[in-house]
């Protein structure tokens, strides 16, 4: 990048000056002004990212080729990384959270802060925080990934309480730690109240549910017939389906009920108060909710774009009819909260 700055010169100037009769030379210092051209460092950006750099990498690394922008991310989970914001606090280096659900942004939500109205107007509504302090950067649904060879498609549960029927028992699997589920179980307690969210747990531990580190083994483990169904988010499926074709034996199903496990979740992004490089963590944010990243998003890895213009990849079940609970993301946050619930039923250690 280049600006003209403006730079002092000393010039010694020359001059007759007529004396008496005879002329007489003396010397003039005349100072003037230059304009000349150089280089404007871009700068620099940090970010902690709950998002893999398998998926959103390459993306990052557009945005600083674009911008000539020195860009470091620290990669991690979500709520790690909200953990690692909390414990460094005012000494963080970091200038942008980016993570992969509403829960771990709405646990820092205190460290950042309001991102410009021109940023918030590009993004609906529902997929921004109440108080502008995170926007969404792309839509994740979640899904009942299950086995149409196994599972006959009249059988599947129209609300996701009916998962505690003993009709399931062996043949359902989870990711208790997982970010995204964690977030849905945020929403059970919001919208069905701890009674009820944790009797849910409670049928689903009586239903032998198997446990899996994250969701891509769930996928794996219904197309090779070790479980049916596993609670898991849309996109997964459809990178098994690009890799070996329609012969993938799963497919997803998107709860029609109105209720928490219907719930579209986004991955957002904030500017943190300490940030050092405000200007450029603006400026990420908005190329990350540009029609180029969004496009990336949504045809790279199968998430639903929160622009208009975006072409949606011809796989996904269309947004608008997926019948979502009538839940505000803002109030997602209390991921503790759910972590101690599950862990005082023997959910997780």
């Amino acid at each position: 990048m280049k600006i003209f700055s403006l730079i002092s010169a000393v010039v010694l100037a020359m001059a007759l000056v007529a004396c008496s009769s005879d002329p007489e030379i003396v010397e003039k210092v005349v100072e003037v002004e230059k304009i000349v051209e150089v280089e404007k460092d871009p700068g620099s950006l940090v970010i902690y990212s709950g998002r893999k750099e398998s998926l959103v990498g390459p993306i990052i690394e557009q945005f600083s080729d674009a911008t000539g922008i020195e860009v470091e991310v620290k990669y991690g989970k979500s709520a790690a990384m909200a953990a690692t914001l909390s414990e460094e606090g005012s000494n963080s280096p970091a200038d942008v959270f980016y993570a992969q659900d509403p829960g771990a942004l709405g646990s820092v939500e205190a460290m950042m802060q309001a991102l410009p109205a021109a940023t918030l107007e590009k993004i609906p509504a529902w997929a921004q925080d109440n108080d502008g302090k995170w926007v969404g950067v792309s839509g994740r649904a979640r899904v009942l990934v299950y086995s149409p060879d196994r599972v006959n498609a009249n059988d599947l549960p129209k609300d996701i309480s009916e998962l505690t029927d003993s009709k399931w028992k062996g043949r359902l699997g989870w990711a208790p730690t997982n970010g995204s589920l964690l977030t849905m179980i945020t929403g059970m307690r919001k919208v069905w109240g701890e009674e009820k969210t944790a009797e849910w747990i409670k049928g689903l531990l009586a239903n032998d549910i198997k446990i899996y580190p994250k969701n891509t083994p769930q996928v794996q483990a219904v197309h090779d017939g070790e479980i049916d169904l596993g609670l898991v988010n849309h996109y997964y499926l459809y990178r098994f389906v690009t890799e070996a074709g329609e012969d993938f034996k799963a497919r997803n199903y998107h709860i029609p009920s109105a209720g928490p496990g219907a719930l579209v979740m986004v991955s957002g992004a904030s500017v943190l108060k300490t940030a050092k490089n405000k200007d450029n963590a603006e400026r990420f944010i908005n190329f990350m909710i540009s029609k180029v990243a969004q496009q990336y998003l949504a045809g790279q890895i199968f998430e639903y774009p929160l622009v208009e213009g975006v072409k949606t990849n011809r796989l996904l079940t269309p947004v608008e009819d997926i019948n979502q609970p009538d839940i505000a993301l803002s109030d997602l946050s209390d991921l503790a909260g759910t972590t101690e619930l599950l862990r005082s039923l023997g959910a997780l250690p």
